[in-house]
């Protein structure tokens, strides 16, 4: 198999027909092989009708499948739940709200079957079309992290993420929250893996709302528990 994609689902009960039937076009249309690609869909300690939608609607989707966490313990568990149980050659994670295009995955694929060595290279989305505020925050971020980890990290939590099987099973206590994203762009730029960026829409979300990015507020949350996370992981990265 060539390509798994995981996609934590947390109390995304309306949003995972939308993803499956997206998925569905993008393999009917021959963009690849139904063989070629499996979607992992994990529900993430859901508490909503994710668990009855998932069991209602996988039956007519063969490409699909779920992993199934019973109590919540971050973004980042569940993607690495989805990861640990993925068959692809490439492994990649994007998000449930249908803000990311399911057929960017496709699109990253490609670029990673077509860079000089696939297994050294690291493909992540750029992401466009988002507001204002949300640009300059992720601006900020993303210079602060830059020069304090020592690696260029612009658009941290861009989705899609893609890369070979043989970089994951590198990895060493990974987070288990929204850091898994740093945490990946990090190692692969620490590593010297060739980082593909390519551009990605990303337009409100259909349905339900962020997790996390609510008001600045919880935007502070974030802050402070990202820079304790790059703390740590610069000191692990040093020793």
């Amino acid at each position: 198999m060539k390509l798994s994609v995981v996609i934590p689902c947390y109390n995304e009960a309306r949003n995972i027909p939308l993803i499956l039937d997206r998925f569905g076009e993008v393999v009917g249309d021959k963009e690849v092989e139904s063989k070629d690609i499996e979607v992992v869909l994990v529900d993430n300690g859901s508490t909503d009708d994710t668990p009855e939608v998932l069991r209602d609607l996988l039956a007519g989707y063969p490409f699909a499948r779920t992993v199934r966490v019973d109590v919540n313990q971050g973004y980042g568990f569940g993607i690495l739940s989805g990861l640990q149980e993925a068959n692809g050659e490439f492994l990649g994670w994007t998000h449930a709200d249908m803000q990311t295009d399911p057929k960017d995955t496709i699109k990253a694929l490609r670029l990673i079957e077509s860079a000089p060595e696939p297994q050294r290279s690291f493909v992540k989305g750029n992401r466009k079309g988002r507001p204002v505020s949300d640009v300059f925050f992720t601006l900020g971020m993303g210079l602060f992290e830059s020069l304090y980890l020592g690696v260029n990290l612009r658009d941290i939590n861009a989705q899609p993420n893609l890369f070979h099987r043989s970089f994951f099973e590198s990895w060493e206590d990974p987070p288990h929250d929204f850091s898994l994203d740093l945490y990946a762009f990090v190692l692969a730029r620490k590593r010297g893996l060739d980082v593909i960026r390519f551009p990605v829409r990303f337009p409100k979300r259909i349905h339900g709302h962020s997790k996390w990015n609510v008001d600045w507020r919880s935007k502070w949350k974030f802050i402070l528990r990202t820079l304790k996370y790059s703390a740590g992981l610069k000191r692990r990265l040093k020793g």
